[in-house]
């Protein structure tokens, strides 16, 4: 079992910034890729579990950035230039088991419960 706790959403103008944090907990080691999507289905961005490959949606491209601290069992997303767009609620999955695709939420095994994200005009 792994638990996934997001926070770090708010709201923000456009054009403004937010992180968001992801920590991890339940399964030692934390050797699995992570992922954040939006409105549950949307992906995001992707990093495997050693973080040396990042994936990105082309609608964020450019201005979000995913990341992880393995030490503190911690992926985090940095969005920047923030557009209405980007508002929705935001969540973290882990891909532990699975080895699908990794722009597809049914890849992943667990979900953290969503952190939103209001952005306004």
């Amino acid at each position: 079992q792994v638990q996934l706790v997001e926070s770090g959403g708010g709201a923000v103008q456009a054009g403004g910034s937010l992180r968001l944090s992801c920590v991890a907990s339940g399964r030692p080691g934390g050797r699995y890729s992570m992922a954040w999507f939006r409105h549950e289905r949307e992906f995001v961005a992707h990093i495997t579990w050693d973080g040396r490959n990042t994936y990105y949606a082309d609608s964020v491209k450019g201005r979000f950035t995913i990341s992880r601290d393995g030490a503190k069992n911690t992926v985090y997303l940095q969005m920047n230039s923030l557009k209405p767009e980007d508002g929705g609620v935001y969540y973290c999955a882990a891909q532990v088991y699975n080895g699908g695709y990794y722009g597809s939420s049914v890849s992943y095994d667990y979900w953290g419960q969503g952190t939103q994200v209001v952005v306004s005009e």
